[in-house]
């Protein structure tokens, strides 16, 4: 069977395996070849994702279990897909809810399965940080009680070491505590007293030590009887980056599922190429970004460009507050682990003889990471000469920031050395950290600050760079074609800031910026306008026009501007969040979509329809791309979401049996020439040609073409539409965008 494309489906929340079974029909008669899940191992009660895995050793009963998957997966394979699985090895919920974690709990590292979990025992306790207050004023009060082998406070039931509950009479709080494997504590202390390491800075996940032969099969088992059962053939691995040693884990994956597909969630950052992995490829991101830009009309961005600087004041680019962010989330929310690498550097000193003090190593530390420019390095798996250098260069960079350079030399020379346990242990933290400090840096601070163009604050992407060239292009399907003609290609996910189609929208002011000028001016003239600060009312505003006129628009907009205050870290905060100044924008973005729908601006009409223009271009040249596109819940028709948890809504899937028109009709139009000729993509080749008026992705083989025209007079026209040419291949085929 070819591999055409593959369909996203979002589990949980509404949609379990009989359900998905009864909708096989309508997503294999798109064209797709793959059906692409969502985790589906146990995870913690009402888990909506399934990323907080419990149990590695089973299926979610809430799914339908393993009966459910297997008629599941009769059912796909009876309808000619092959299934995809996402899995999880770097994590697992920090919970009662995980068996193997509350044995831990009551044994500490005597339990077998303490070296299951990435922990750091050198306190001599498991630090709970669950807790509103501290444990002792909670039994002053009455809270605290002794049950069966357990302490019930604030309505948890903590496993207590065998023996050490007083036969169940309440004692001397403190001294019971004491006694104990762990120590509750109150959770604004978990940045001084974490034990475990995190998925990034979320306290209530796990890591997990894959990297032991021993742990790696057991939370595999599972997992490889599916695929040894060929009731899985293809697996999707969540977060790369955070493990020990991405290259070592997936070659022994690779080496034990030798016959099925493995993608990567590696995110990218522009310039960077996969490393040679034993994988088809990534899920996509660099892809997306690429195709975005193309999207957006440089002109037009620098009008768009022009106008928020002269409304918000901004001035510089994204980077300066990258690095801005990187060091405000170094003293907050990764200051855990900023202290965990302090202690780790001090361990090396104090062998090596060193006399380095805590404050120097700490600034040494805090400028390395600083500098570092993508998400991580592979010193200890690889020790590439690409990663030398950056580390090397990262240490000039974070030699401007200091008045002595010679402990970051120090610092980078035992992480390339790695001659030592301790620099190991340290060179392995500093990786999982740089990816943890990126993300919340990139994607979820400075993404949500530098509000100039959303189409461009996406997950591997960079708002510096919002446009492309035709080399640039080129160079981009080159490296595909040439490395990883597999990977996947996405447009929509369960992690991107904004659906395809919602980018495709915001992209449209870049070719009707006189629309978006007139537009904003409008929106100035609402109430309240004159005192919210305009950069966020310029992010605000876009993401109304990114939904506008759908279903509940000014309460998911509401909903999201909240979470965007949050993430930006200017004015509010998950740990101390401003109501008022979130009600205040909550109630600007509902004035402004409901103005909108009153009056329905031809502004607004003409930015939608350029918009719908675009989304048939993404759809187009994500399927026409280097390797196998991905499509998402519901992007059969225009599918227009925020980030989660609105774009993991469950889908209105009667409408998308029911779906046609433009959008649905070209991805079937275009995956059906994706079955019909597999050796065109297979082994074809793949090239942006931008004449005059006009832009070409070209895909050749020995016996024909197929081409993506795009014709950029007719972006403003009514009535937008495609066509298709098609003949037998030695002729050319031609699918065309008017």
């Amino acid at each position: 069977m070819n591999d055409v494309a593959s369909y996203r489906v979002q589990l949980r929340d509404g949609m379990d395996f009989a359900g998905l079974e009864r909708r096989l029909d309508q997503i294999a008669a798109l064209g797709v070849s793959h059906l692409y899940l969502s985790p589906i191992l146990t995870a913690a009660s009402g888990s909506t994702h399934g990323y907080d895995v419990t149990d590695p050793t089973e299926i979610d009963a809430s799914l339908g279990g393993l009966d459910g998957f297997e008629k599941l997966a009769a059912a796909a394979r009876g309808k000619g897909l092959k299934i995809v699985l996402d899995i999880v090895p770097n994590h697992m919920a920090f919970g009662l809810d995980t068996p193997w974690f509350r044995d831990v709990l009551r044994k500490g590292m005597r339990s077998p399965h303490a070296p299951k979990f990435d922990i750091d025992w050198s306190t001599g306790y498991l630090a709970l940080p669950w807790l509103e207050r501290p444990l002792a004023e909670l039994a002053e009060t009455g809270e605290v009680e002794i049950g069966e082998g357990v302490l019930k406070v604030a309505g948890l039931e903590v496993p207590l070491s065998p023996g050490s509950d007083g036969e169940g009479r309440i004692e001397d709080i403190e001294a019971l505590h004491a006694r104990q494997h762990w120590r509750l504590i109150p959770w604004p202390l978990e940045r001084d007293s974490i034990t475990h390491r995190r998925f990034f800075s979320v306290t209530s996940l796990i890591g997990v030590r894959v990297e032991d032969p021993e742990v790696f099969e057991e939370t595999h088992a599972l997992l490889f009887d599916l695929v040894d059962r060929d009731l899985v053939q293809g697996l999707r691995v969540d977060h790369v980056d955070g493990l020990v040693d991405p290259e070592g884990y997936l070659t022994q994956l690779a080496n034990r599922v030798p016959n099925i597909d493995i993608w990567v969630e590696k995110i990218l950052v522009m310039g960077e190429t996969l490393p040679d992995w034993q994988v088809a490829g990534t899920t996509g991101y660099e892809a997306a970004a690429v195709i975005a830009r193309i999207l957006t009309n440089p002109s037009g961005l620098d009008e768009i460009d022009a106008l928020w600087r002269r409304e918000s004041g901004t001035e510089g680019g994204f980077h300066p507050m990258v690095e801005q962010a990187k060091r405000e989330v170094l003293v907050d929310e990764l200051a855990a682990e900023l202290r965990q690498l302090r202690t780790l550097a001090q361990a090396i000193a104090e062998t090596e003889g060193e006399p380095i003090g805590p404050e120097t190593l700490r600034e040494a530390i805090t400028e390395l990471l600083v500098a570092f420019p993508r998400y991580r390095s592979y010193v200890r798996s690889a020790a590439s000469q690409s990663d030398r250098t950056i580390w090397r260069a990262c240490a000039d960079r974070a030699a401007e920031n200091v008045r002595h350079r010679d402990t970051i030399d120090w610092l980078v020379d035992r992480m390339l050395a790695s001659d030592s346990d301790e620099a190991c242990a340290f060179t392995v933290r500093m990786e999982q950290v740089t990816g943890a400090l990126l993300a919340k840096a990139h994607e979820d601070t400075a993404g949500f600050r530098f509000n100039r163009y959303l189409t461009a604050n996406e997950v591997g992407a960079d708002p510096d760079r919002p446009t492309t060239t035709a080399d640039e292009v080129n160079e981009a399907l080159a490296e595909r074609l040439k490395h990883w003609p597999r990977a996947l290609t996405l447009g929509s996910s369960h992690d991107t800031k904004r659906s395809a189609d919602a980018r495709a929208r915001i992209a449209a002011l870049s070719h009707a910026p006189e629309a978006l000028a007139a537009l904003w001016e409008d929106a100035g003239r609402l109430p309240a306008s004159d005192v919210l600060d305009a950069n966020r009312r310029f992010y605000a505003f876009q993401i109304a026009l990114a939904i506008a006129g759908e279903p509940d628009a000014g309460d998911r907009a509401a909903a999201h501007m909240v979470k965007a205050l949050r993430e930006g870290k200017e004015v509010s905060y998950w740990t101390a969040p401003n109501e008022e100044r979130e009600a205040n924008m909550q109630a600007w973005v509902r004035a402004l979509l409901a103005h909108w729908d009153a009056h329905q601006p031809s502004e607004l009409k003409r930015v939608q329809r350029i918009g719908e223009h675009l989304s048939l271009v993404e759809i187009g040249l994500r399927c026409l791309w280097p390797g196998m596109p991905d499509i998402y819940q519901g992007e059969e028709r225009l599918l227009l979401q925020l980030t989660d948890p609105d774009n993991r809504r469950l889908p209105e899937w009667d409408a998308l049996a029911a779906a046609s028109g433009q959008k649905s009709d070209l991805l079937r139009a275009v995956l059906s020439i994706r079955r019909a000729h597999p050796d065109l993509f297979r082994e074809g080749t793949a090239e942006w040609e931008a004449p005059e008026k006009a832009r070409h992705l070209v895909r050749r083989g020995t016996g024909g073409e197929v081409r993506l025209t795009i014709t950029t007079d007719a972006l403003p026209a009514e009535g937008l539409q495609w066509s298709s040419q098609s003949a037998e291949l030695g002729q050319t085929l031609g699918l065309y965008l008017h």
